[in-house]
């Protein structure tokens, strides 16, 4: 199937790793064009080079942190003069928290806020009106199912995802107008090289592999991790020509995760 993306350039933030590097491999295998951004230097580069070899387009790195706004405008200008602008921004870059809300202090609380949330208005100023010059595009923001049901250990994590879903909604009423789509993607149990480092913290080598399925068990329906490939595929779709008449709407997907309905 032809998902009409090829030639389209492609911004994934956190894109060196985990999810934002399957996302950036399946918009690659449709023949989209990336700015591939992370905050290691070696890494994305090395990444966008590969990436590019292995598909045959085009990947301009930008080593930014996009929790600043200096690193937001980074992307922004990396984008412009890489590729004249962007039709798809994706918002992924982000980590998971742990305290609690009387022992965190304000400046943990601010840095969550500008990685998750300012980062995304950021990028919308400068990225939105390039897609209006290119006549549309797609905004795709990469929150959590703890946006809406919570985990206890990281309150943080979980009212700033919250955040980034309703800054989603709020965006997309907005730009309707312009031909750009906005979403939200609320994963769950997704098996990123965080989730196996914490779990070989917590539980040694030999039994890393055990507490993983337990955490599985424990919340996940279908008992067990969803892949970063399996949550790109359905972030790919999104971006794609075959997802016209989807906009402010938060998709789950959580293998069975989410109690509510």
């Amino acid at each position: 199937m032809d998902l009409g993306l090829r030639d389209k350039v492609a911004i994934i933030t956190g894109g060196s790793v985990g999810i934002g590097l399957a996302v950036a491999e399946g918009l690659a295998a449709e023949g989209a064009n990336l700015v591939l951004v992370a905050r290691n230097p070696d890494r994305v580069d090395a990444e966008a080079a590969r990436i590019a070899d292995k598909y045959g387009i085009l990947v301009h790195g930008v080593a930014a942190d996009v929790a600043t706004a200096e690193g937001c405008n980074a992307v922004i200008s990396g984008a412009q003069k890489a590729f004249g602008g962007a039709d798809i921004l994706i918002n992924n870059a982000g980590t998971g928290s742990n305290e609690t809300i009387q022992e965190a202090t304000d400046e943990k609380w601010q840095y969550y806020w500008d990685l998750h949330v300012m980062a995304a208005v950021r990028l919308a100023r400068g990225i939105v009106p390039q897609m209006k010059k290119r006549g549309g595009g797609v905004v795709l923001h990469n929150a959590s199912i703890c946006a809406v049901q919570p985990l206890w250990y990281e309150p943080i994590y979980n009212t700033t995802k919250s955040a980034l879903m309703m800054f989603s909604k709020t965006l997309s009423t907005e730009v309707v107008g312009d031909n750009i789509r906005v979403n939200c993607i609320n994963p769950g149990l997704i098996l990123t090289p965080d989730w196996v480092k914490t779990a070989r913290q917590l539980a040694g080598e030999d039994g890393y592999q055990a507490h993983l399925q337990g955490v599985a068990d424990e919340y996940a329906a279908m008992k067990r991790f969803g892949t970063p490939e399996e949550l790109a595929h359905f972030f790919v779709f999104l971006c794609s020509d075959k997802a016209t008449y989807s906009t402010g709407s938060t998709y789950f997907v959580d293998g069975g995760m989410l109690k509510t309905i």
